[in-house]
């Protein structure tokens, strides 16, 4: 058996390349790699500029990264709380089962403890079973009433440019 020590810390600007790279893989793993449009440029302005728009916290064994979860907050107005939000959640393939993705999680959940948090929360594509089965074990349930609508693209302008009648 193999020991390693796991570490979790929060992304600093200089780990762009690594976070580029998990997110990439990511993207491969869902079928998604076409939809993977991000730059170091934009990593850097979105994760670290004036307004940062979200937060990564990178794992490892000993000193090798071994994965990333990508979160931010969003607001619940019915609790009247900030949320905490998952939006990427990856271990490389041969690190998988060795607890790197529920200690991310674990220390997710911490944070939106600390930070008063009403929820914590993520979404997961229909066919990985591996990742509902290990979500559903951590005590997450879905939220199977609910369904994510997106606007992106020429639909994302073509709404943000449509005139607005006065009543």
């Amino acid at each position: 058996m193999v020991s390693f020590l796991m570490t979790i810390r929060q992304a600093t600007e200089q780990d762009i390349p690594l976070i580029l790279g998990f997110i990439r893989q990511l993207a491969e793993y869902e079928r998604l790699s076409h939809e993977a449009v991000m730059t170091e440029a934009t990593l850097r302005e979105s994760l670290f500029g004036p307004r940062p728009h979200a937060e990564v916290l990178l794992a490892y064994a000993g000193d090798k990264p071994v994965g990333s979860a990508v979160f931010f907050h969003n607001f619940s107005t019915f609790i009247g709380r900030p949320g905490l939000y998952l939006e990427d959640l990856f271990v490389i393939p041969e690190m998988r089962g060795k607890g790197f993705g529920r200690a991310m999680l674990v220390e997710l959940a911490r944070i939106a403890r600390d930070r008063k948090c009403g929820r914590f929360e993520w979404a997961v594509l229909d066919w990985n079973e591996p990742a509902i089965q290990f979500y559903k074990n951590l005590g997450a349930v879905p939220m199977n009433e609910w369904t994510i609508f997106r606007v992106t693209g020429d639909a994302l302008d073509r709404l943000a440019n449509t005139a607005v009648k006065n009543c």
